[in-house]
């Protein structure tokens, strides 16, 4: 499954030079901000009862070595109105392992799902976040308590950049040829998550670009392409964040609406079906 979000096109030199400034400017927000997420986010008491027609709690987990900090455009648009809930996790800094975290996730999934009287979650993961969702939902069984996973800028097929940093070892559980990707290549059937995959071709954190693709026979995922971008801006983009509202509403089709004029999408959908958003 495929789909893509792009600009007009423009030379490729035009194309990457925007990108790269655009991540600056991200870059020096998020240093900003950084500080007012390094605390754990103190989950609300949330009523039992519900609405009808009232969408999942999302839970939003951020990349390695950073915070929630990164999701404050994001998590504001997502809560917009107030019918959905949206939290944040921030797992450990210190942490060495992936699975470890995501068997904390699990303990939050499961005590979100208590709070909010709900059976399922939506769970949004940027870089590293997402591989630990993923793995949370296809290793440990969180397929029953999540109803969709949303990955920004992923390493699914593993990365291969900033080999120097291979002495950490989640850096090294992040590599094509490690025992967590040869996990997540493995069989899943039945997994009943949905999974939406975003992935930039100027994503500078993934080696090859397309590591941030879901290639998985038994995963029911669509990938979506977004261009002119890097990595640092999936999470603040306005056409990604408005992408992933759609997401979590549903299946991304053309009838979600005309993007804005400067974008044109299209895609592969389930069969070769071809989708326009």
């Amino acid at each position: 499954m495929g789909l893509t979000i792009a600009p007009l096109p423009v030379p490729c030199t035009g194309a990457a030079l925007r990108a790269a400034v655009l991540e600056a400017a991200v870059l020096a927000g998020h240093l900003l901000l950084y500080p007012t997420g390094m605390r754990e986010e103190r989950p609300p008491d949330l009523p039992a009862a519900r609405t009808p027609g009232q969408p999942p709690p999302v839970l939003l987990l951020h990349g390695f070595t950073d915070n929630r900090s990164v999701f404050v455009l994001l998590r504001r648009a997502l809560g917009a109105g107030g019918l959905r809930r949206v939290e944040t996790y921030n797992h450990s800094p210190f942490s060495r392992d992936l699975r470890v975290t995501a068997r904390h996730l699990a303990r939050r999934v499961e005590e979100l799902c208590e709070r909010s009287g709900r059976d399922r979650v939506d769970l949004i993961g940027h870089s590293l976040g997402g591989l630990v969702a993923r793995y949370y939902v296809q290793r440990l069984g969180g397929d029953a308590h999540v109803r969709t996973v949303v990955t920004l800028g992923t390493p699914h097929g593993g990365t291969r950049v900033a080999p120097f940093m291979d002495a950490h070892p989640l850096v090294r559980q992040m590599r094509p040829d490690s025992e967590v990707m040869a996990e997540l290549r493995e069989p899943a059937p039945g997994c009943r998550t949905r999974f939406v995959a975003f992935w930039s071709e100027f994503d500078a954190l993934m080696a090859p670009t397309g590591a941030a693709r879901i290639d998985h026979p038994d995963l029911d995922a669509t990938n979506v392409e977004v261009t002119g971008i890097g990595h640092l801006a999936l999470p603040v983009h306005p056409a990604v964040i408005t992408a992933v509202r759609r997401a979590l509403d549903g299946p991304l089709r053309a009838a979600d609406g005309a993007p804005r004029p400067a974008e044109t999408a299209r895609g592969t959908g389930t069969g070769g079906r071809s989708l326009v958003v």
